[in-house]
């Protein structure tokens, strides 16, 4: 149960944005699974986030939420606030420079820069998600990555309090960007360079052509499950242990690409995470490698 001056507290977040109880996290993650989020919150924008952050518990687990595309919640939801960034996106360009807060989508910020003829985040068009959760993972495809052009993120703390880190002091490798402990990523700052506007969209296009012979985007899912391993590739692994197509419940590895699990209608995450477990065991029997997911796993089972 949750005290009366804390209830309170979260109540008044109505003021600043959406708030809602229980809200299935299905209608908010790509891969349409997960169960209820105790308080689900949609500010307003950034000043009323930042008015929010102290009205929650400092207790209280929250989770930011972009477009919820690398994003696996279990059946039995998340003990905590859901902090949806979809209303902070604001962009503009000043020259060569880019600011997107974290809510903007990551194909919006490669269409403004293709037609602007600013080049080095064309693969954003191919990326289903947001600019803050995009930052928080490094995201990357096609050989390039978030690391690349940027050059400082602003973060949020507890309080509502803001500052700016630069890329130098985040650590950022493959899939990981190194925030302090619970800082939200509010928005980000990039360095792009001139290109003529025409290769940019060209490059873009074929970009998206690939994903789409490449990935099975029919189907509702979460993006890459796992990271690929040093030299290798998470997708081929799978394949080779002989689990591309393998059904439990309503989940599947996709026959288009293993590193892919689709939802056939009526998955639960319990299935999902099952999937996940079979494909790691698997791979590590047949060839002695353990494979790390990408796809972030929050909440409680069932």
């Amino acid at each position: 149960m949750i005290a009366g001056a804390r209830r309170q507290g979260l109540e008044a977040l109505a003021m600043l944005g959406k708030v809602l109880r229980d809200e299935p996290m299905a209608r908010h993650t790509t891969l349409g699974v997960g169960g209820p989020a105790d308080w689900f919150f949609q500010p307003r924008d950034r000043d009323a986030l930042a008015r929010a952050m102290p009205l929650i518990p400092a207790d209280m687990p929250r989770l930011p939420l972009g477009r919820g595309s690398n994003l696996l919640v279990l059946d039995g939801g998340f003990r905590g606030v859901v902090i949806d960034m979809a209303g902070l996106n604001v962009t503009r360009l000043t020259g060569n420079e880019l600011y997107a807060e974290a809510g903007a989508r990551m194909s919006r910020v490669a269409s403004l820069c293709a037609a602007q003829g600013l080049s080095g985040l064309e693969f954003l068009a191919t990326v289903p998600g947001n600019i803050g959760g995009g930052v928080a993972m490094n995201a990357g495809a096609f050989g390039q990555e978030i690391a690349d052009c940027l050059q400082r993120v602003e973060v949020m703390d507890g309080e509502g309090r803001c500052m700016a880190l630069e890329r130098s002091s985040l650590a950022m490798g493959y899939r990981c960007t190194r925030l302090p402990e619970g800082a939200l990523v509010v928005a980000a700052c990039f360095r792009l360079q001139a290109m003529d506007a025409a290769k940019v969209r060209q490059r873009m296009r074929a970009m998206r052509e690939q994903r789409g012979k490449r990935q099975p985007l029919s189907w509702p899912n979460c993006g890459s499950v796992f990271k690929n391993p040093p030299g290798d590739y998470a997708a081929r692994l799978i394949e080779a242990a002989g689990l591309k197509g393998m059904r439990i419940g309503g989940a599947r590895i996709s026959e288009r690409h293993a590193n892919f699990i689709v939802n056939e209608g009526d998955a639960t995450a319990a299935d999902v995470l099952a999937l996940i477990e079979r494909a790691r065991e698997a791979v590590w029997r047949q060839a002695g490698v353990r494979l790390e997911t990408e796809v972030r796993i929050v909440g409680e089972k069932r």
